[in-house]
């Protein structure tokens, strides 16, 4: 792309999420990205047609192989979050089913932290155990001891998220880095709440990094993605035997993907598991991910400022137990917050009604611009239950044990003013306190933004 490919660190983030990528790809000079809607490309011979087999980046075949649309969203989010490359897939657990089998096969093992997203906690947990492959979970992210005791001869890797989902703990991105590759092991972060605008977890030592491209990076609802991103930087071949897709398969001309790619390695043989398992992405929805992707560090920005408002404003109000967002002095994490999220720490968080479910049930009921729903990341704020949505097949000890009670309502912030948030915040804890008969002393007077 002129101008921009050749000096990359010399712009801005918000320039390279309008620039990055964009530019000298299209036959007819679209300034915006089209739309490829089209299942496959013609050759211009059966030597054409080879070469685009047997090297996806010569040129497209398949939409299910690669496509004009996805391609440029690759290049953004790759330019984003400082990798060597991305591949887009059809949705955050496509991205991290694709990234774990492009690593894993049967009898490895996996150390994962026990505060994430609880469709990634299942499966690993019981789809992956039934491919024979294994996962430990650490209960206190923060202890490098304890990720290191959970290691066994047969990880292969590490897996967390920035920022945990629906609780935000913070990973200690270098510290745990720094275990997984004293053993030979690569890092895989899922980045989906902090986003490259808040925090780049390639840039402090983890190896892969995964989003669900449907939440922050689309922004606004509408489609859904999942991309994987690449650091290019961890030596699969390190220790013979291990990695074997990667460092050992040979291919047609004899040589392994760390031989024939390089440091794009790892992305060329997802590419391939991809190819093969069929997470492709719509084209349209690679088209809308670009589109959000232009407003990014604008949407973020203004989310975790009013996020950070609305949690202190909850903390003081008597109905609420206990609030768990990392930019409060109160949380346990606050310290990792404010030294690896300084322009802020996200627009998701949770909080806890002293008169529990009937309390949630009541708060949910009345809200208005709170949307009850199963997503996040939206323009849109929105509301969640866990124990009865994303956590239901947990049991109530399960629950007490990870903090999330009945009482608990998870809420992603939206772009909407932060006053009239704040006036439907307390509509729902009136509903809560009616319906609880609860009536806490001193009620605070409604706080403006």
């Amino acid at each position: 792309m002129p101008g921009l490919e050749n000096h990359p660190e010399s712009l801005a983030f918000a320039t390279r999420q309008l620039h990055a990528g964009a530019r000298g790809f299209d036959a007819y000079g679209s300034r915006a990205t089209p739309i490829y809607l089209t299942a496959g490309f013609e050759f211009d011979d059966i030597a054409d047609g080879e070469g685009r087999f047997a090297d996806p980046a010569t040129g497209f075949s398949y939409t299910r192989v690669g496509n004009p649309t996805a391609a440029a969203a690759e290049r953004r989010i790759a330019d984003l979050e400082g990798g060597v490359g991305a591949l887009l897939v059809g949705s955050g657990q496509a991205a991290t089913t694709t990234a774990l089998l492009t690593i894993l096969e049967s009898g490895d093992h996996i150390v994962a932290a026990s505060a994430i997203y609880e469709g990634t906690r299942e499966l690993l947990r019981s789809e992956f155990g039934r491919l024979g492959i294994t996962t430990d979970f650490v209960d206190d992210p923060r202890d490098p001891a304890a990720w290191e005791a959970a290691i066994g001869p047969r990880t292969r890797a590490l897996v967390a998220e920035t920022i945990a989902n629906p609780r935000g703990g913070v990973l200690d991105i270098p510290a745990v880095a720094e275990v997984a590759h004293r053993h030979g092991i690569p890092l895989v972060v899922d980045s989906t709440l902090a986003t490259p605008y808040l925090l780049r977890p390639l840039e402090l030592g983890a190896d892969i990094v995964i989003h669900s491209a449907s939440k922050f990076l689309s922004g606004h609802g509408t489609g859904l993605g999942g991309v994987i991103i690449d650091g290019g930087r961890f030596a699969w071949d390190a220790v013979p035997g291990r990695f074997r897709q990667i460092a050992a398969e040979t291919g047609p001309d004899g040589r392994t993907f760390v031989e024939r790619s390089g440091e794009r390695a790892f992305l060329d043989t997802a590419r391939r598991v991809a190819m093969r398992f069929g997470p492709s992405p719509s084209p349209l929805n690679a088209f809308l991910l670009l589109q959000g992707i232009e407003t990014l560090s604008l949407r973020v920005e203004r989310q975790s400022q009013t996020a950070a408002t609305l949690a202190a404003w909850l903390e003081a109000r008597p109905e609420v137990a206990g609030v768990d967002y990392s930019g409060l002095a109160s949380h346990p994490d606050h310290d990792l917050a404010v030294r690896l999220l300084p322009a802020g720490q996200g627009a998701l968080f949770s909080f806890t009604l002293t008169g529990g479910r009937a309390a949630a049930e009541a708060f949910t009921r009345s809200v208005r611009l709170f949307t009850p729903m199963t997503h996040l990341g939206d323009v849109r704020s929105l509301v969640l239950h866990p124990a009865t949505t994303t956590h239901a097949s947990r049991d109530d000890a399960d629950l007490a044990r990870i903090g999330v009670g009945p009482g608990l309502l998870r809420i992603s912030v939206g772009l909407e003013d932060a006053g009239d948030l704040i006036a439907d915040l307390e509509r729902g804890l009136d509903a809560a306190r009616a319906a609880t008969g609860v009536v806490p002393e001193d009620l605070p007077e409604t706080v403006s933004a």
